[in-house]
């Protein structure tokens, strides 16, 4: 398999790219898997945060250009092949998806990096947005999504020149939440999902769709969107039901001021 996939009793799961030998370049057929992988746990009630993670050195070293070599044209092999959108696949989960990013995330690679909701990398960690250089331009959303999360200037930088951005750079510019020790990364990511996975589950996948809609608006309509959405649902929100989950966030509080 070029995509492996473990789930864990306390409702997490961990999606491997398993292609090492090729930096996990994301072949049709690894881009097919990594697609049926997300909507297999899409559909998974048991499963409430993912961890997404690459084989060896690289998380993705992007598109198979060898592969593409090959091919008269990026478009008409999948006119006859259609391959599943790998980056809409991990989007449109519904699930948190956290970003184990071990290695290199280039291009292609980056464009899945950042179909995650949350970044973590290793001192191995290194980003870089080869699209202008290779001659084939983004299509997963990396042209619009690093400059909103980044700013313009960073984000043409990073575009216009192909630079690398090793990790402590990408941590410093909000690229990557932290970096840690590259033998922790799967496990710290892993602690972390586990985190967003004690949550209860439909509140978890509620804020995280009311927030990537309204990133997508502009910052008076999403706040409108905001107070549309989650008046109907607190107005059902029952006393007794806060007064309990107080308790329990109080408590995790301590806890976790302790540990």
């Amino acid at each position: 398999m070029l995509v492996t996939l473990e789930r864990f009793s306390n409702g997490t799961a961990l999606v491997t790219l398993n292609r090492p030998e090729a930096m996990n370049a994301l072949s049709r057929t690894l881009r097919k898997q990594l697609a049926l992988a997300f909507e297999t746990l899409s559909s998974d009630d048991e499963v409430r945060a993912i961890v997404l993670t690459g084989a060896g050195r690289a998380f993705t070293a992007g598109l198979d250009l060898k592969e593409l070599a090959q091919q008269e044209s990026l478009g008409k092999a999948d006119e006859y092949d259609p391959v599943p959108d790998p980056v809409a696949a991990i989007e449109q989960c519904g699930k948190p998806v956290i970003g184990a990013i071990n290695g290199a995330a280039i291009t292609g690679g980056f464009e899945v990096a950042l179909a995650c909701d949350i970044l973590i990398g290793s001192e191995n960690t290194v980003f870089a947005d080869t699209h202008a250089r290779v001659g084939i331009l983004p299509g997963w959303g990396l042209s619009q999504k690093l400059s909103r999360m980044l700013g313009l200037s960073r984000a043409k930088e990073i575009s216009l020149s192909g630079n690398f951005v090793h990790a402590r750079q990408a941590e410093a510019w909000g690229l990557i939440n932290r970096v840690v020790p590259a033998e922790q990364l799967v496990q710290v990511a892993l602690e972390l999902a586990a985190d967003i996975a004690s949550a209860p589950a439909e509140a978890t996948r509620i804020y995280k769709q009311l927030i990537d809609d309204g990133a997508a608006m502009n910052f008076g309509d999403a706040l409108a969107h905001e107070r549309a959405v989650t008046g109907a649902l607190n107005s059902v929100v029952s006393g007794q039901h806060i007064s309990r989950s107080r308790l329990e966030v109080t408590t995790r509080g301590r806890e976790q001021s302790r540990s």
